[in-house]
């Protein structure tokens, strides 16, 4: 192998010359490949175009680029679609994630399909482009805590307060804002100077009235201001429920969005939260939830010390029924243990925990269930008639930690063809959150790696300025 690619140099290094002086854009909108070209590869033209392709791999992606622009022959091979596409694999999303935003979000907000044949995308432009992107600081600011990490990381790398909690919450919104993302920025050890950020907000003044929407553009104004006024070059904000839409690689649907005290049943369409259809919000979060688990485990003579220990066992033990009723006679007890603290054992609870969501009056709290919410906001989206086809709303992303509850996903699907007509329910897909307790942070940094970051989705500070004319993805 060795020997093989020692004679791919040779043979660039031996037409070099003849092709120095030619004008070469080695990211042209590749054509497809084929063993029928008449350019010669030398020595390589007597191996089939697969094993040659498996060489090139070996190159890598920055010498496979120079084979094109050193000679002529092996441009057609180096810019193979599926050459770059394998190179991507090995990229800090996965290949899914990475094609679903350069055909989806490339052009910004509002959302622009590509829609011209998968042969007419260059990847080899797109990978170069991607090498390029100087990468942000994503922070989630999240409903009951806040994830921050970087975009070209796989994960968050810390955690904290949610900015709507931290610091004096008696101080101004501005003062509080500053010294939280200044928290975040040393945490994280980056000057706010250096890099864009991608920052997801919490879904918050939920309804199309005129006061919600000042309330809106005060908060995000407020955010714009502090962060440009610690010389940060570039803000993208977007809200949580959006974000984790792109996560599960839509761009339409309905997002159920379980946060700290509310859950909220959010319609997108296009990346724009339609809030003339309406936003429906329920009055059950992930904190009524967990409260309700230690009621229970309180009424048992279960001891332990903190929160925390009702959280890791709620994450761990307990699920959602299918059958509430058909649930209560089977044998569930199930045990776990809790670092520092030991086993715990629970039975009904495990799966009465998760019930809160779909009868809430067990808990003692009067709203409508999880299924009621969804199904009144699928009912809006329909008689709405945005588009000409229903499809849109009829995929529903779950958000948010308490989301991620085994059967969660079942057992709303299954409520939601008992009480809505065929004609709606027909088609319905419930999607559990496709990264955990983390899909918002992944859709912000699937945006933070975007070819076209940040120039199409980012505000400036003079743009900001001017922000009359921008219309943003809040």
């Amino acid at each position: 192998m060795a020997m093989l690619l020692k004679k791919v140099w040779q043979s660039m290094s031996n037409r070099a010359t003849s092709f120095s002086s030619s004008s070469i854009d080695p990211v042209t909108t590749p054509p497809s490949y084929t063993e029928s070209s008449s350019s010669s590869l030398g020595a390589f033209d007597r191996l089939p175009i697969d094993v040659v392709l498996q060489i090139v791999r070996l190159v890598g992606p920055k010498d496979a680029a120079r084979l094109s622009v050193v000679c002529k022959s092996w441009r057609p091979l180096v810019s193979d679609n599926r050459l770059w596409i394998y190179f991507l694999l090995n990229y800090h999303d996965t290949w899914d994630s990475v094609f679903f935003v350069e055909t989806h979000l490339r052009s910004g907000y509002p959302i622009q399909t590509f829609s011209s044949p998968i042969t007419e995308l260059s990847f080899m432009r797109i990978y170069g482009q991607r090498v390029q992107v100087p990468g942000a600081v994503i922070v989630d600011g999240g409903s009951g805590h806040c994830k921050y990490g970087w975009s070209k990381n796989a994960c968050p790398s810390g955690r904290s307060a949610t900015f709507l909690e931290f610091g004096n919450i008696e101080s101004p919104m501005y003062s509080r804002l500053q010294h939280f993302f200044a928290t975040i920025y040393s945490r994280m050890q980056v000057k706010a100077s250096a890099h864009p950020i991608v920052v997801s907000l919490p879904l918050c003044h939920y309804d199309d009235t005129e006061s919600a929407r000042a309330s809106r553009r005060q908060l995000k104004d407020t955010i714009y201001t502090a962060l440009f006024d610690m010389k940060v070059p570039a803000v993208c904000a977007i809200n949580q429920a959006t974000l984790a839409l792109y996560a599960a690689q839509r761009t339409s649907g309905i997002v159920v969005n379980i946060g700290f005290q509310v859950t909220s049943v959010v319609p997108i369409l296009h990346g724009k939260v339609m809030r003339t259809v309406g936003v429906e919000v329920m009055g059950v979060g992930a904190l009524k939830v967990t409260g309700f688990l230690r009621e229970q485990m309180q009424r048992n003579n279960l001891n332990f010390e903190s929160l925390h220990t009702v959280q890791t066992l709620k994450e761990n033990l307990c699920y959602v029924a299918a059958d509430f009723e058909a649930e209560l006679y089977k044998d569930t007890q199930a045990s776990f243990e809790v670092p520092g603290e030991g086993w715990f054992t629970l039975s009904k609870e495990r799966f009465k925990t998760g019930e809160v969501l779909f009868q809430p009056c067990i808990a003692g709290v009067r709203a409508m269930g999880l299924q009621q919410a969804v199904a009144l906001c699928m009912d809006h989206c329909h008689a709405a008639e945005l588009t000409e086809d229903d499809a849109w709303f009829k995929t529903i992303v779950l958000s948010g930690g308490t989301a991620c509850l085994p059967g969660l996903a079942e057992r709303l699907e299954k409520e939601l063809h008992g009480l809505l007509p065929p004609s709606i329910s027909n088609g319905i897909r419930v999607i559990s959150p496709p990264y955990g307790a983390d899909s918002a942070w992944i859709g912000a940094k699937l945006i933070g790696n975007l070819s076209t970051f940040p120039g199409s989705w980012c505000v400036t500070k003079k743009q900001f300025r001017r922000k009359s004319r921008f219309t943003l993805a809040w």
